[in-house]
């Protein structure tokens, strides 16, 4: 692994595999903190491959590695899918690390893509409110949230453009996927920069031309949602592979 330095929590991997790793050992420090305190953890998760890797990663640990029980999973966003779907967020986080690992279903807060889209940005953001510390404006602080980032620097379901998601108050939203059309639920921008931490994930030469120029600041993609991830009183990290961070030092 080398950090680049002259980019705060910038962190460079090998590969995906170590990349995990990584991302484990941030997620270890978090964890012990947090057991120190004596509260529960609340995590939000991210579709797609790198997190994946790192769901899977997690799996492989010893069973007594992980307090899981007092780890509270949420989801940052989620397709419009049945639970048992093949494009359900849900679905690939429980075959690649819930079903592996001892948490009570108490613990895990998934969004019922299944459900009326509108009503359920509702009912989840009550379940948000209840369980969750919130800030002084009224919004709920995560300990942890985890983030992909797309081709067109979408992130969670924020796509490009989206203009309610960056100023909107509600806690999530529904979002319609701007090439299928899919409905989708996401946490909205405010909520992700309220969080202590939040990591984005990503790997792969596809995305390399887009994490170079967000990171390079560079003004024409200001109205990409990944640019306005800008945590408030947060920590902001990017685990990235070689191979996604291949354009930062052109």
């Amino acid at each position: 692994m080398s950090n680049i330095t002259q980019r705060p929590n910038i962190k460079v991997y090998d590969n995906t595999g170590t990349l995990a790793a990584g991302m484990y050992n941030q997620f270890r420090e978090l964890f012990t903190g947090q057991r120190s305190q004596n509260r529960p953890l609340h995590i939000a998760l991210a579709g797609g491959s790198t997190p994946l890797a790192f769901y899977e990663f997690l799996a492989k640990r010893p069973v007594d590695d992980i307090h899981w029980k007092t780890i509270h999973l949420w989801w940052g966003d989620e397709r419009c899918v049945p639970p048992d779907h093949s494009d359900s967020n849900y679905r690939m986080v429980r075959e690649a690390l819930l079903d592996h690992i001892d948490i009570g279903a108490q613990n895990i807060h998934r969004i019922r893509g299944e459900s009326d889209p509108d009503s359920e940005t509702i009912r989840y953001g009550k379940e948000i409110e209840e369980n969750i510390p919130l800030s002084p404006v009224g919004l709920p602080v995560f300990d942890l949230i985890l983030l992909g980032i797309g081709e067109d620097g979408h992130t969670a379901s924020i796509f490009p453009d989206s203009d309610f998601s960056a100023d909107s108050i509600s806690y999530c939203v529904v979002t319609r996927h701007p090439g299928s059309g899919q409905k989708r639920i996401t946490l909205t921008m405010p909520v992700l920069n309220q969080a202590k931490h939040v990591a984005f994930m990503v790997s792969g030469p596809a995305k390399a031309d887009v994490v170079s120029k967000i990171l390079k600041k560079q003004i024409e993609l200001k109205n990409l949602p990944a640019v306005k991830v800008i945590p408030v009183d947060g920590i902001l990290f990017w685990f990235l592979d070689r191979a996604a961070a291949s354009h930062l030092d052109k």
